[in-house]
Order: C-alpha cells, then structure tokens, then sequence
C-alpha cells in the first residue's frame, strides 16, 4: 500500500462492523479497509474496445454514420406492410382536423406552372389574366413595354396624350394575337387619369401593372432645357407637372384598384443620379422619382404593392438617332463600357421583370441599365477618347 493511502487509513474511524470488509484473496478472512476501491485496476483485467477494429464485425458500421433512427439501432426493422398490400396509416394527431397546412398558410407563393420561351426570346405565360396599365405608350420605351406586356399575356391598357400613338399601339398588340385598349390622358391633369383609370377598369375589372413611363420630353420642354441662368420657369413647371406629378397622380389612382396587390415600375433615367450642365428639369424630376419609389413602396408593401424604379441611360430609338449628331454619338460611345447600347427591347425585358412574380421580393430600388456608363471613373472615359480620337 502506498504512504498516501496508509496515511488516510490510519485518519479514517474505521469500525470493524461496518466500514471493514474480508479481503478476498485472505482464506483467514481479515479485514481491509474501503480505500483499496481507490486501487489500479488489474494487469489481467483488459481495457474497453475504442477502436473500430477493436468491435465485434457486427457492431462495425462506417465512421460518420448515426443510426438516429431508432428502427435502425438494435438491428430491428420497419413492419411488414399489411396482408392486402395497403400501408397502415397512422391515427390522426388529437386537433388535426382544426390544423391547417403549411401550404395553406403561404398563399403568396406562386404555385403556377412555370413559363415557357417562345422565339425572340419572349416569356410566355408571365402575365396571363393580369391587367396592365402603360403611360407614355404611343412610342418609345412605352411602346416597347406594352408590346412586351401584351405578348405575355396582359390585358394592356395603352395611354398616351397623343391618341394617333395610342391606338397604333394597341393595335400592334392586337395583331399578334394580344388584348390593348388605347386611352387619352394627360397625366398631369387628375381628372383626366381617374377617368383613364376608371375606364380600364371599367371594361378588365382591376390593374395589377402600373408602369408609369410618361414625359415630358417633346421640343417645347425638353429641347427648352438648357442651362440654368437661361431656364425659362414656364419649363421647369411642366417637366415637373408631368415627369413626377404625372406618376404621382398615376400611383394616387391606381393603388385602390388593385386588390390582390401588384407591381408598380416608375421611370427614372441616370440623369437623376450624376449631374450634367444642361436638363436640369429633367434631371431634378427624375432624381425625385428615386425617392418617390421609396416612400411609394414603404407606403403600400403591406397591401402586397411592389414598386421600384428603372434609371436607363441614353436608349437608342428612332427620336434619338434623328436629334442627335455624330459627334454626339460618338461622345455617347465613349462613356459606355459595353460596345451596344441600350435599347428599347433591353429596357422592356427589365420593366416585364421587375412587374412579374420572378421578382416578388424586389421592391423600392432603382435599377440602372445603362451599358456600364456610370461604372467607371469619368478618366476611363478620357483616356478611352484620347487613344481612340
């Protein structure tokens, strides 16, 4: 025995009736102490398996496998299937005819069958049944969402000031087999869009698109646009009575009558987002739109209204080609990354976007298509023209 122990035994009141036990390997019997449980255990005595290899072949099972289940530990099994074939349903749980299921309780997940790819690249199927409401849709950018809208299924309302352009529009519509109707507004004017509204609504029952694309951007106003010691009152007014009160106005009176929700997508441009020495009308209206897509999302997103912005930069149409010159052209090419600019079709694609389900969980941004125009530093712009004169 060692000191240590001989110490604590000789401190330990040992009675010999209860704290004393015969010693096995002693035929006399004598007693020992309890402390010999505090001894080594035997040399012969051997240690526990703790290796894979040590185990029985039926006890090994491949390092990283947990039979949790507890039908898979203790070798037993799944019960046989009934005799007629039939599995044995279990009980229903006590309440379950008063549960609902989880599918039941997320009625906002789009459930429908996904859209199909016609040639041209268009997505069909997106907006079957919805009701589409197009401002600024006699040509342009508005012409081009509202044909894209239509050969996806929308019923289309095009509105446009000028009437010629919105019944040419949705006359196209037609002829590829859609459904459009033309409406006359002035988005500036209240009145004239409740009417617009109440007319679309009159005759497809609700609005589940807004894209409010109007502006003012005819000869009077936009080409009067010019630098600020020279702006004339009379043209700040109207770019701001069309471009921001005009989506205003629009959003006022089309919100109430979407009662499932919808998506609303405003026209902003990159002039709202750098500054530039002439358009300052146009540029402050569109920089207000940003904000305007904000609030307007803060306000209704509870009711299921999405609304975000997209800001485009120049969009080569038939207008632009013929207003600008070469050496503007030229300029323009030379502040954009990508050798193609935008067009109405690439600015369409992104509109039917953002106002589809695909894009359910985006609301209150602004999003730029502008061929990487405003990703870069403005000398990349500068040594790209000084290389490439």
């Amino acid at each position: 025995m060692h000191a240590h122990r001989r110490r604590l035994a000789r401190l330990l009141p040992l009675r010999r009736d209860r704290h004393l036990s015969p010693r096995r390997d002693d035929p006399g019997g004598r007693p020992r102490p309890v402390v010999h449980r505090l001894r080594r255990p035997r040399r012969d005595r051997l240690p526990r398996a703790r290796t894979f290899l040590d185990r029985p072949p039926e006890r090994r099972r491949p390092h990283g496998l947990r039979l949790r289940d507890p039908l898979l530990r203790g070798r037993r099994t799944r019960p046989p299937p009934a005799a007629d074939g039939a599995r044995r349903a279990r009980p229903p749980p006590a309440g379950a005819a008063a549960r609902t299921r989880a599918a039941d309780r997320v009625p906002e997940v789009d459930r429908r069958p996904w859209p199909s790819l016609v040639a041209g690249g268009v997505v069909t199927g997106r907006f079957d049944g919805r009701v589409a409401l197009v401002t600024g849709a006699g040509s342009g950018i508005g012409a081009a969402c509202a044909a894209r809208l239509g050969a996806e299924g929308a019923f289309v309302g095009a509105l446009d000031l000028r009437a010629a352009g919105a019944k040419a529009t949705a006359a196209a519509i037609r002829a590829h087999g859609g459904t459009a109707m033309a409406l006359t507004c002035d988005v500036s004017d209240e009145k004239q869009v409740e009417e617009a509204v109440a007319a679309l609504v009159a005759s497809f029952g609700r609005v589940d698109v807004l894209h409010a694309n109007a502006a003012a951007l005819d000869r009077e106003v936009y080409g009067r646009d010019r630098e600020l010691d020279t702006l004339d009152v009379g043209v700040w007014d109207r770019t701001m009575e069309v471009n921001l009160r005009g989506a205003l106005l629009m959003v006022k009176h089309t919100v109430p009558v979407m009662p499932d929700g919808g998506a609303i997508v405003l026209m902003s441009s990159v002039s709202g987002l750098v500054g530039d020495t002439v358009h300052a009308a146009y540029g402050a209206s569109k920089s207000a739109l940003i904000g305007f897509t904000r609030y307007v999302a803060t306000a209704y997103g509870a009711r299921g209204v999405r609304c975000n912005a997209v800001a485009p930069a120049l969009v080569m149409t038939p207008t632009a080609q013929r207003a600008l010159t070469p050496s503007q052209l030229a300029d323009k090419a030379a502040e954009r990354l990508l050798p193609w600019p935008c067009t109405v079709d690439d600015v369409a694609n992104l509109v039917a976007f953002l106002a589809s389900d695909e894009s359910r969980c985006i609301t209150g941004q602004t999003l730029v298509i502008d061929s990487g125009t405003l990703a870069h530093r403005p000398q990349h712009a500068i040594q790209r023209s000084r290389d490439h004169p």
